[in-house]
């Protein structure tokens, strides 16, 4: 979950290597640093903390080289320090090394390296990939060979970026699954952790595949090979996201900018992708697929964290309009499961950034039993797009804030139009209702943007309860999983304690807690389980549960029952996540401002968790 830059070119390197930790500093921010080679010698600079940390220090530092490179870390073996900081260096310091994931037999090569007379600074499995580089550099002059030579040995999943004092002209880099990605620009070439840090300087980018080895030479020169030293041709794409998008556009924080974008995000995400003269869905990448949806008979839906909540949404969406069975599974226990999977059995895998490890190892394990996989992500050339059998993109552009808003709303309106595509396939839903349906989806973004309007409402919730230390969020319905997603964000970002549940489970435990000092926020848009979550409501008010409601507008009943009550326009009950989905971000972004954390970048998170 580091974040990963280098450069090699005409330009003077630490600029382009600042500039690009900025855009990867939320996959981690524990300590950051970078080297340099000039003049046959490479210099390093780390500091613990933040990139500013890094970047103040080096105001007083000159740099000449065109070589480089950097590291922003979320740490996983050793303390959160200077010498733990990358770039890691051998011995010698000729050998530097900028690592993301996790080397699992580190313990076994730091022994028999330190027998072979290396000697060892830091306590990361990172310094162990330097010295044995170092080590297979005495019997070769070619980094790619020995760096091809020392991958042989390690045992885990990385992406690594390597420069070495004795040629001032080449980079290697290479990845087991942990994301990589090539910038090729004019006589110069960058690799990266993720497409943001590379939008400034081209949007012409090569994805790396899982054992490939690239060398990164002046002049733009990019060889690619595979682990036994074949050369391997690749394709340059082009990326449409423009550099503005990764910007904070004015907005105070990422958070706050991708909250305010959703109506876009939603917008694009559907443009293009129904006609309403045919009444049918052109969902891109899924022809593979499709003959099989035919013959399914359930659907299991693999995510983490925000993405299983979403997940959640969606197996409402199959049983309520393809009428099969649908469940939803962590990523992170269902690879340690025996699950039941066959050919008729389709496995939908989300994840924002398409490099969830958990995920993507589910997802391997229902490959392995046959069963034919749907990916819904956000990233084009992710892992998980180009592994599975069938994709469907969200356009929801790149996010920034660790804490997802818009690509988990955009997530939501992709599993809809993927469930009334398999209705429609199988012949469940006529052109008709799907119709209605999408028409229904379209008004959305239009919604969004009346929801955005009650900022200033939301503002003075969370004036009123920032200072409150426990919340209970309720929820019945398709709107349980926003009620588990709002408790979430606020425990994300502001380290407030707060619980989700299903409204109808309060009584089963949950209603002991409930005093006047704790706040629940019960979502209870009109719907079938209307009535219901109002009688909830009242069980909790009884109890002087102080109630912060979310419905409709005009809802005079929740008016009266509740202490706060915030009104949304209305939608169908199917859609009725995504707009109650908004508050609850909102709400969640005013609290942490109001007390003072770090929004963007919230402590112990980072944005692609991509070890184990």
């Amino acid at each position: 979950m580091c974040g990963i830059i280098a450069y090699v070119g005409p330009r003077a390197v630490v600029p382009v290597l600042l500039d690009g930790l900025k855009r990867l500093e939320y996959r981690g921010y524990d300590s950051a640093g970078i080297a340099a080679l000039e003049g046959g010698e490479i210099r390093v600079h780390r500091r613990a903390g933040k990139l500013r940390e890094l970047e103040e220090s080096l105001r007083t530092e000159t740099f000449e080289g065109t070589i480089g490179l950097g590291h922003t870390r979320w740490a996983t073996h050793g303390r959160p320090n200077e010498v733990n900081a990358h770039p890691q260096r051998d011995s010698s310091g000729q050998v530097v090394v900028v690592h993301n994931g996790i080397v699992e037999n580190y313990r076994e090569l730091r022994q028999r390296l330190t027998g072979l007379g290396f000697e060892f600074a830091s306590e990361t499995d990172t310094e162990v990939i330097s010295q044995l580089i170092a080590w297979h550099l005495r019997d070769t002059p070619d980094l790619h060979e020995a760096v091809r030579s020392s991958l042989k040995e390690l045992q885990g999943a990385y992406a690594i970026a390597v420069m070495w004092a004795g040629d001032a002209d080449t980079l290697v880099a290479a990845r087991v699954a942990s994301p990589l990605v090539v910038g090729v620009g004019d006589d110069e070439v960058f690799v990266a952790s993720d497409v943001p840090a590379l939008l400034p300087y081209t949007r012409r980018i090569i994805v790396i595949e899982d054992g490939e080895i690239v060398r990164l030479t002046r002049g733009g020169v990019v060889v690619v090979t595979d682990g036994e030293g074949e050369l391997l041709e690749k394709t340059v794409e082009e990326i449409s996201w423009s550099p503005v998008l990764a910007e904070k556009g004015g907005y105070s924080h990422f958070m706050q900018k991708e909250i305010f974008e959703q109506p876009r995000a939603l917008a694009d995400t559907i443009r293009g992708r129904y006609s309403e003269e045919s009444g049918k869905l052109y969902l891109d990448n899924l022809e593979t697929v499709e003959p099989n949806l035919k013959d399914i008979e359930r659907v299991v839906l693999l995510a983490c964290g925000t993405s299983w909540h979403a997940a959640l949404v969606g197996k409402y969406y199959v049983e309520e309009l393809v009428g099969i069975p649908a469940e939803v599974d962590y990523g992170s226990e269902f690879h340690y499961r025996q699950p039941v999977l066959d050919e008729k059995c389709l496995v939908v895998a989300l994840s924002q950034s398409g490099e969830t490890f958990d995920t993507l190892a589910a997802m391997r394990v229902a490959q392995k039993q046959g069963a034919p996989v749907v990916a819904i992500c956000n990233v084009p050339g992710s892992t998980l797009s180009r592994e599975a059998e069938g994709v469907l993109f969200t356009h929801a552009g790149p996010e920034i804030g660790v804490a997802s808003t818009k690509t988990f709303t955009a997530i939501i309106a992709a599993l809809y139009m993927l469930a009334i595509q398999i209705g429609r396939v199988r012949g469940v839903i006529q052109a008709q209702r799907a119709t209605a349906l999408m028409q229904d989806l379209i008004r959305i973004p239009q919604r969004i943007e009346q929801v955005l309007k009650l900022d200033g409402q939301i503002q003075e919730l969370a004036r009123e309860y920032a200072r409150v230390s426990d919340f209970l969020f309720l929820g019945r319905g398709i709107n349980y999983p926003i009620a588990l997603e709002g408790a979430l964000k606020l425990k994300e970002i502001s380290y407030i304690h707060a619980e989700g549940y299903p409204a109808g489970e309060m009584k089963h435990g949950p209603i002991a807690l409930i005093t006047d000092e704790m706040p629940i926020v019960a979502l209870a848009p009109a719907g079938r389980v209307y009535e219901k979550m109002i009688s909830n409501i009242e069980e909790a008010k009884a109890r002087e549960g102080r109630i912060i409601a979310f419905g409709y507008e005009g809802d005079a009943v929740l008016e009266e029952l509740a202490d706060r009550f915030v009104g949304l326009p209305a939608t169908t009950e199917l859609l009725s996540p995504i707009l109650m989905a908004v508050p609850m971000q909102l709400f969640a972004y005013y609290i942490a401002v109001r007390l003072g954390c770090d929004v963007d970048q919230p402590r112990n998170l980072a944005k692609s968790v991509t070890v184990e």
